[in-house]
């Protein structure tokens, strides 16, 4: 396996800022990048946490999933003291969702490992399954290629409510079904039958589509000791009693900070991942049916965003001690939640998390004056050349670095013009503007006989020229016919590395990687020295193939 280093262009400047310590943007955080260090840990240390209660949660939890032995023994280890986490999270996904899960747990396990040797700490790997998000059309499908065409797989299983998506019953039979469809546009190889039956057992094994990712997670990562933890489990809850109060108490002080800061942001040209305003409530209301109700904040009164319920702030006090599984959080209060529950060293995410981390820091002092933003390190971003990609770049002499900035259609469209001498664009342009010139003195005739006919004149260039656009449009159509293969060469390697006009990892599911090259490639990956400070990289998995089949 080789891995290339490489730097995109970043469309979010705030990211870029931020990744730069640009004064700008540093001041909107309480550490600079990269950096969690004795700083952090002296930070942590002035702090407690439910270590016991949190330690016993999580054995339940990670069990139920059937965890591998390796996960208990990190679990243990959060009972030390002198423990830290690494966390980062993602909604839980088809498939375990698009290639950035896979890459989020990679890092994590990265950083805590790297972490762990250089302050001689226990740290630990949390990933923080966000349960309590009800975003159903976000996971509920996956990707593949067939005849140079990218097909969305959505899964026959609708949902009419804006449940959590921990609280939604997985339909096996549909799901299954469903399954056996995404198999179906995968190449057979010697993994294909042991995936499709491992997949098959995790679903078997599951209720929920938390229960599901979390089981595929581990089959992905048997050994590594990734903690789970699905944020929406009512044990959980429990652990946030106390957490649940603050933050109504000290709503009116969060909201209002993230609010500032959000204006702010703007004022400075960024454009952070965030909406916010002055009376949101910035937690969940969940009702008798499991839907979750966004609350906002009007005086003594917790009101649903669309009035369909309305709580006093004792009532709700009262909910958070007495029923804490009715309530959850949105995207300001998640962070604050994990940060009192974990002795967080560092916080994973991607560029989008960056970009509304930013408005947080008040937030965070809102709900504890001591209370800090942990250092926020970008997780790691990769792009996965497989074997034959990299020989179709060979093909085509092109160069990844330039289909991950540009995409190929340009490219494309430019190589099929060239194969014709002179090429068919320079051709019809140059019959079109020698029929401008021989109709024009046609046109000022009739400019001098009447305006009708002078109408007529032009109405008759029009339709040369359309003419002319159809001829050409079916030349290049013969074109595309006669070089078909090269076309879809083109076409085959934008998909598998620009799909959608998107990088690989917002499209692509794990699945066909893995039907290609096993697990063993992630574990290979582990086994790299893999930096942070790195924009991108590429992962040629071609070496990794050759040396498997070596042996």
């Amino acid at each position: 396996m080789r891995i290339k280093p490489i730097q995109l262009q970043l469309t979010n400047q705030l990211v870029q800022d931020y990744l730069n310590q640009d004064n700008n943007i540093q001041a909107y955080f309480d550490y600079p990048p990269f950096e969690a260090g004795k700083e952090r840990l002296a930070d942590l240390r002035k702090r407690s946490f439910q270590r016991e209660a949190l330690v016993e949660t999580l054995h339940k939890l990670n069990a139920n999933w059937d965890a591998p032995q390796e996960v208990f023994e990190q679990i243990e280890r959060l009972k030390n003291a002198n423990s830290v986490v690494v966390i980062g999270g993602q909604q839980a996904g088809l498939m375990t969702g698009p290639m950035y899960t896979l890459n989020k747990v990679i890092s994590i396990l990265t950083l805590a490992k790297q972490k762990e040797k250089q302050l001689n700490i226990p740290v630990i790997p949390v990933f923080w399954i966000a349960g309590e998000d009800h975003d159903y059309d976000e996971i509920n499908h996956i990707y593949s290629s067939k005849d140079t065409k990218l097909y969305k797989h959505t899964s026959p299983q609708q949902l009419y409510f804006k449940k959590s998506i921990s609280s939604v019953r997985i339909e096996k039979e549909k799901t299954a079904e469903w399954i056996k469809h995404a198999f179906r546009d995968l190449r057979e190889t010697e993994h294909t039958k042991s995936l499709y039956e491992c997949i098959q057992l995790c679903l078997q094994k599951s209720t929920s589509y938390v229960d599901f990712f979390a089981r595929l997670i581990f089959m992905l990562f048997p050994n590594q000791g990734i903690v789970l933890i699905d944020s929406a489990h009512p044990d959980v809850r429990k652990l946030e009693r106390k957490a649940f109060k603050q933050l109504i108490y000290r709503q009116p002080d969060i909201s209002s900070s993230v609010y500032n800061a959000v204006q702010k942001l703007h004022q400075k040209g960024y454009a952070p991942s965030l909406e916010a305003e002055i009376d949101d409530a910035h937690l969940f209301y969940h009702d008798a049916n499991n839907e979750r109700i966004l609350l906002k904040r009007e005086g003594d009164l917790w009101v649903g965003k669309n009035e369909e319920l309305v709580l006093t702030t004792d009532q709700l006090i009262q909910t958070a001690e007495e029923e804490p599984e009715r309530l959850s959080n949105n995207v300001v209060t998640r962070p604050i939640m994990q940060e009192t529950l974990f002795p967080t060293l560092a916080f994973v995410g991607g560029d989008g998390e960056i970009s509304y981390w930013a408005a947080l820091r008040g937030a965070f002092r809102a709900y504890d004056e001591n209370l800090h933003v942990p250092p926020v390190f970008p997780r790691l971003k990769f792009t996965y050349i497989t074997n034959r990609i990299e020989k179709l770049l060979t093909t085509r002499v092109l160069e990844p670095e330039h289909v991950l900035e540009h995409g190929v259609d340009d490219v494309k469209i430019n190589w099929l013009m060239t194969q014709e001498t002179p090429p068919i664009e320079t051709v019809f342009d140059g019959v079109k503007e020698k029929v401008d010139k021989l109709h024009f003195p046609l046109q000022q005739l009739a400019e001098t006989i009447s305006p009708d006919l002078a109408n007529e004149a032009r109405k008759n260039i029009r339709l040369i020229q359309n003419q002319l656009a159809y001829l050409e449009n079916k030349t290049k159509l013969k074109l595309e016919e006669r070089y078909e293969l090269e076309l879809e060469q083109y076409t085959e390697i934008g998909n598998q590395l620009k799909p959608n006009q998107l990088l690989q990892e917002r499209v692509w599911s794990p699945l066909p990687f893995i039907n290609e090259y096993g697990i063993g490639f992630i574990n290979k990956l582990l086994e790299k020295e893999l930096s942070f400070h790195e924009n991108h990289n590429l992962v040629y998995l071609n070496s990794y193939f050759n040396s498997l089949h070596s042996h």
